[in-house]
């Protein structure tokens, strides 16, 4: 009875596990620490061009991202970023890589306070419901995971195609060539190793060997067809190696080697300052859940503008006074209050303004960005939008250090 309840006690806290970690298991970007993704790389009109491909079919992913000014000073400058696709596992493969629209192959230096755009093309492979992000893999920092969307691939694995035209006119198929060849070495050493072992094996092991070290007899514990072999394997390794070296390069006299040069891509062109914003005192109300800033904002340019949205860890509070564009935006990204504005009032040209900001919602415990209060650094960052009235856009990227407030 007692073993009964042991199995019924373990199998529910065996499916409670599974159950507890069954919605969580596409978010581990979460995990990384909040300034680093709101003052790092600050993604913004990330895209996808569809939310259910076939297999074979191609998915367009494409977007921008503004480099902090800000950078934490616990992090070295991006020196070298790479540009990749957050996915688990195989499921697509990238086909096309473009930033400010030239290709991107190797690894790029960003700068600081500059804008990059991409467009990345993806082919389905592997049927399943999968969340698929845009990534930014840093050196000395790590991977930056932009937002993700659910993306459905139908079909059948087994109708994918990799086909290539090879240098020679060969159509040969990526997914299986080469594999035989692989399997083959990977079986010679496999034999090589567990004959050496079996070698060794086949006599008597630890208690009788014990006994002839004590005895003084360590000598006769190789002999010497144990030493002819040891002496052959040690010819023989090499010689296979260097023979299937040769044979190889004869075979393909043409081959491109791992690239380790860097794409000197330029960002895009600077945009005229024409919008300041200064954050003069920044709050995280816990219980509440709510930020609240005071930003002074300075208009230099000739238009009449507007706050509009403000964006952070590729979460986005939209003023619900404007009417924005949010429908490529996954809805786990939307803070669904927005944000309130005091006054939410026209900045016309040439007027400094302070204005009070308060972005509200659970969405920031949901994606642990509050969580930045309890950092050695816990200052954030983001990109406030001000739009005029012909709808055009005026970025200003803002950070400031952020104060907990508890009631």
């Amino acid at each position: 009875m007692k073993l009964l309840k042991l199995f019924v006690f373990s199998s529910i806290c065996l499916s409670g596990l599974f159950l507890s970690t069954s919605t969580a298991w596409a978010h581990g970007e979460r995990s990384l620490e909040p300034f680093v993704r709101m003052r790092t790389v600050q993604w913004y009109d990330v895209n996808w061009s569809a939310s259910t491909v076939a297999v074979n079919d191609e998915l367009t992913i494409t977007g921008k991202v503004h480099v902090a000014e800000d950078w934490p000073n616990s992090l070295p400058k991006p020196e070298a970023a790479y540009l990749g696709v957050i996915a688990p596992g195989p499921v697509f493969l990238r086909k096309e890589r473009w930033i400010n629209g030239e290709a991107h192959l190797n690894s790029l230096p960003l700068k600081v306070g500059r804008d990059y755009e991409f467009k990345m093309k993806l082919k389905a492979r592997i049927p399943g419901r999968y969340h698929i992000h845009p990534s930014f893999n840093i050196i000395d920092t790590g991977n930056v995971a932009g937002p993700g969307q659910w993306v459905e691939i139908t079909g059948n694995a087994n109708a994918f195609t990799n086909n290539v035209e090879t240098v020679k006119g060969e159509m040969i198929n990526l997914e299986t060539y080469g594999t035989a060849n692989g399997v083959r070495w990977h079986m010679l050493w496999m034999i090589l190793g567990i004959a050496w072992l079996v070698w060794w094996v086949r006599r008597p092991l630890f208690i009788p060997r014990y006994a002839m070290v004590n005895k003084g007899e360590e000598d006769k514990l190789v002999t010497p067809k144990d030493k002819n072999l040891a002496k052959a394997i040690l010819v023989a390794v090499p010689v296979i190696v260097l023979s299937g070296y040769f044979v190889t390069n004869s075979q393909y006299p043409e081959t491109i080697p791992l690239q380790a040069s860097l794409d000197l891509i330029p960002p895009l062109p600077e945009q005229a300052d024409l919008v300041n914003a200064k954050i003069k005192r920044a709050t995280y109300n816990i219980p509440q859940r709510s930020m609240m800033m005071m930003v002074e904002i300075k208009n230099d340019s000739q238009k009449t503008l507007q706050i509009g949205e403000f964006t952070t860890g590729s979460v986005r509070f939209i003023n619900s006074n404007m009417n924005i564009d949010a429908s490529h935006t996954p809805p786990e990204y939307l803070a669904t209050n927005g944000m309130q504005i005091e006054p939410n009032d026209l900045i016309h040209p040439g007027e400094a303004k302070v204005v009070k900001i308060m972005a509200s919602d659970a969405v920031w415990e949901i994606e642990h960005l509050s969580s930045v209060i309890g950092d050695a650094d816990s200052r954030f960052g983001g990109l406030l939008f001000l739009f005029d009235d012909q709808g055009n856009r005026y970025l200003s990227s803002i950070s400031a250090s952020l104060i907990p407030e508890y009631k």
